[in-house]
């Protein structure tokens, strides 16, 4: 349950930025919302929704990167050709998600308003993970949501474990993955903690694959310029992620649904960690638009949590 206070703090730091929004362009204002694994970014993205559309009157829908995988199909062919990259044996890295697909659904869904020349209705993508098996699958674009455009639409949300990450030089990259690889994780060290250190687990050229995907997505569909404000969900101790996924699946074990074992929660955190370590630490410290010549009204909020993803601190960059 997230703390209403918290949450209406976040709205009210972003409602200039949307008034001024609607002043200036007809089109919806597109908030990213970034969180690592098991802060709630789903649920946080549901209560901004609800509370901007219900208190504020701020027609605002949400869109998950979740819902632009790749279908099963090309997915499981990813990973074929990709046989000995262990961040591409499972859903989840740039490189996995519809590239066209997803710009496509944004470049609609932020088209501004043209009254009566505008598009009726939008199909609104899906993704079901229990589908083949529990291996994932699209949708049926028949069963996609059909969504009225002439309706307003006055803010979309769109949230993302890996939003606001920005692609690094290959240099760069080269240098994080020697220093890795020259200095290991002590024994001495908390499991937890040596488990936030696994870039030396990676060969270079699949942590460079990953880097070429998440370029690719900045430049088409989730780029600084693709929103108006953004909130990060954060935390000061990356081990954390591992001990919230894992109350994520216990909380399933009690209502008596399909949860991974404690060893499975482990493994999936694992195959998120090497993107953490490339480009987190840049969004915790530097405001998302900091490099963006059109970054007048647009906040980046950082919501830290803490071991019980309560908000310790919220600020704007």
């Amino acid at each position: 349950m997230i703390d209403q206070i918290s949450i209406d703090v976040v709205v009210a730091a972003l409602l200039p930025s949307i008034d001024s929004h609607q002043k200036k362009i007809e089109r919806a204002f597109c908030l990213g919302l970034s969180g690592l694994q098991g802060s709630g970014k789903s649920t946080w993205a549901a209560a901004l929704a609800h509370r901007l559309t219900d208190k504020h009157n701020l027609h605002t829908r949400t869109i998950s990167l979740d819902d632009l995988y790749l279908d099963h199909d090309d997915l499981l062919s990813l990973k074929q050709n990709n046989f000995g990259n262990k961040l591409l044996q499972a859903r989840g890295q740039p490189g996995t998600h519809d590239e066209k697909l997803a710009q496509s659904f944004l470049t609609e869904v932020l088209a501004p308003s043209l009254g009566s020349d505008r598009r009726a209705r939008i199909k609104w993508p899906a993704y079901d993970k229990s589908l083949n098996n529990g291996q994932g699958g699209r949708v049926p674009v028949s069963e996609w949501e059909l969504v009225s455009l002439d309706e307003r639409l006055d803010v979309l949300i769109f949230e993302g474990w890996c939003l606001g990450f920005q692609p690094l030089p290959e240099d760069e990259l080269r240098e994080k993955r020697r220093m890795s690889e020259s200095s290991p994780p002590s024994q001495t060290q908390k499991v937890t903690e040596r488990l936030t250190e696994t870039l030396q687990f990676h060969d270079l050229e699949h942590l460079l694959l990953i880097n070429a995907s998440l370029k690719r997505y900045c430049e088409t569909f989730m780029g600084p310029e693709t929103f108006d404000s953004f909130v990060h969900l954060t935390t000061d101790d990356l081990s954390r992620v591992y001990c919230w996924r894992e109350d994520q699946e216990e909380a399933l074990r009690r209502k008596g649904k399909p949860a991974m074992a404690k060893e499975d929660v482990i493994k999936f955190v694992q195959g998120y960690m090497p993107a953490y370590e490339l480009y987190l630490e840049r969004l915790n410290e530097r405001s998302l638009f900091q490099s963006s010549p059109l970054a007048v009204g647009k906040k980046h909020i950082r919501v830290v949590l803490d071991n019980n993803r309560n908000v310790v601190s919220t600020n704007v960059l």
